[in-house]
């Protein structure tokens, strides 16, 4: 459920599409983030989820798998 919602909000914010955005797609390389378009998402995902996203935590976040599994064990 945590992978489907993430896909979603990925594709919206990075304005690609839901099937572009695979658990192993890097965010900045994979599907063009930049650091205000990861801030953005850091703020929905926080939002969405009712989690606290570490600073340091963003920088180790690579792949939408890795946020994903951040988000699951943040629950």
């Amino acid at each position: 459920m945590v992978m489907e919602k993430i896909v979603g909000m990925v594709a919206e914010q990075l304005g690609v599409s839901e099937s572009e955005v695979k658990p192993e797609s890097r965010l900045k390389e994979d599907l063009g983030a930049d650091s205000a378009s990861v801030m953005m998402l850091v703020m929905d995902v926080e939002s969405e989820f009712n989690i606290e996203v570490e600073d340091d935590a963003i920088e180790k976040v690579k792949t939408v798998a890795d946020m994903a599994k951040y988000i699951e064990e943040k629950m």
